[in-house]
């Protein structure tokens, strides 16, 4: 009874939440935990229940798997707003059950902050789980990126449902090998795309065998450590690969998995790992083919990631980068673009970001290619003001403002494209600073 009385507190809540015109965020989950931590034990599923976890890439990836199993006429729940930890996802499943906690829908697609799949799901039911990649991320709050791989490793023990792997990052890959007895482990990788290197670029992780502790070896390097990679020891990296991303075109943005030719609307190479994962899930819950394909052409975030949009007829491109590897992804798309651009970075050091700012000391910043100009703003804006500086870019050519509409407008004196970046809690004020000088209202 007392969960019943939990969910029906929390409906009413909910109601007048939406009166108020608030989505409330996580609140009925902190609230709902906060009286009974087991409460998700008491939720009814008879669906299949898909997570995503990863440092980058996590909201996308779950928002288009998502859009696309909506796409071929089911009924999918989602915290598609990214409230990702416990309270947040029990706040989505709180305003979508019945009061005895059944869920109506056939599918239950969540994205799950890295620290939390244990916490989750040691009373939730899952079934398949994909794991995208692992970076260094907010290492106030989650210490080194090991303790995380390790966390979920000791989760994944004891798990025997489907596990869709990147294995193409060797510290997601290894998560293959935490259950001997789990037959359901499913690779996918993308193949050497146009600006892979040689050699590694940018900050990486994951540089030798967990296994054996063997130094790895590369055939190439797509960005960061993320690339064809092997241990010349014991093969570690070397798995049947499920589905496997060929002919990769970002100029034309389309790639082809089981020779499928597939459209989409960005041009990172992150995406194309991001879809080829959206792929493995689509292939193992038999979603037809057309189905994929309409959605993946058609499917756009508009949070901040990779949007587009103009700006005073200006084309301007808006991604949020909360980290080494997402800033540095950032810039690669920037450099794969020969126009002539300008440059927008924003950094804040709020508690959700971290205090700790160090990262952007392993942002590569040296050869931008035919930026004319960067404008910093945020509360760190002189610290990646100075960080861009010391990295050889010419220092008349860079201009800091701790007013963000300041920046804003300094930014747009120019018709120059334009290239905005921005950390985690700088994201949603940058978007909001620039659909208002949009509409006119920054003069």
């Amino acid at each position: 009874m007392k969960n019943f009385f939990i969910i029906l507190a929390m409906k009413i809540l909910n109601i007048g939440l939406k009166i108020a015109r608030k989505n409330g965020g996580n609140f009925l989950g902190k609230i709902a935990y906060d009286w009974n931590p087991e409460i998700f034990k008491y939720f009814k599923v008879d669906c299949p229940v898909i997570a995503v976890t990863a440092t980058n890439g996590k909201t996308m990836t779950n928002n288009a798997i998502g859009y696309t199993l909506k796409q071929s006429g089911k009924k999918v729940v989602s915290n598609i707003e990214g409230n990702n930890m416990e309270t947040g996802i029990l706040s989505t499943i709180l305003k979508n059950c019945t009061l005895t906690g059944k869920i109506k829908a056939d599918y239950l697609c969540f994205e799950v902050d890295e620290g939390y799949v244990p916490v989750v799901f040691k009373d939730f039911r899952l079934d398949t789980l994909v794991i995208l990649d692992f970076f260094r991320d907010q290492l106030d709050r989650n210490g080194e990126v090991e303790s995380l791989i390790l966390k979920i490793n000791d989760f994944l023990k004891t798990y025997n449902g489907n596990l869709i792997l990147n294995n193409d990052d060797p510290n997601v890959s290894r998560l293959g090998h935490a259950n001997p007895d789990n037959n359901n482990v499913y690779y996918f990788s993308v193949e050497r795309y146009k600006y892979a290197t040689d050699t590694e670029k940018e900050a990486g992780e994951g540089k030798f065998c967990p296994f054996c502790k063997t130094k790895l070896e590369y055939e190439y390097y797509q960005y960061s450590h993320i690339g064809k990679f092997k241990c010349p020891n014991c093969n570690f990296g070397d798995n049947p690969i499920f589905k496997k991303a060929t002919n990769i075109d970002l100029q034309n943005r389309k790639f082809e998995i089981d020779g499928n030719e597939l459209k989409i609307k960005g041009n990172s190479i992150y995406l194309i790992y991001n879809f080829t994962a959206i792929y493995s899930v689509c292939s193992l819950y038999n979603i037809e083919i057309e189905d994929i394909k309409k959605a993946f052409s058609t499917f756009s975030l508009n949070n901040g990631r990779l949007e587009e949009v103009k700006i005073n007829n200006t084309p301007t491109i808006i991604n949020l980068a909360k980290n080494p590897t997402g800033a540095n992804v950032s810039l690669r798309i920037l450099n794969e673009d020969d126009e002539q651009k300008e440059l927008l970075f924003v950094l804040n050091d709020n508690i959700a970001d971290g205090h700790d700012v160090s990262w952007i000391w392993d942002i590569n910043f040296n050869n931008l290619n035919n930026v004319s100009r960067i404008v910093t703003s945020g509360t760190r804006a002189y610290d990646i003001a100075i960080r861009i500086k010391v990295s050889g870019f010419p220092a008349e050519k860079i201009e800091p403002y701790l007013n963000l509409d300041e920046a804003v407008k300094a930014f747009y004196k120019t018709k120059v494209k334009k290239y905005v970046i921005a950390n985690y809690t700088s994201l949603q004020p940058t978007r909001h600073a620039l659909f208002s000088y949009k509409e006119g209202t920054k003069k």
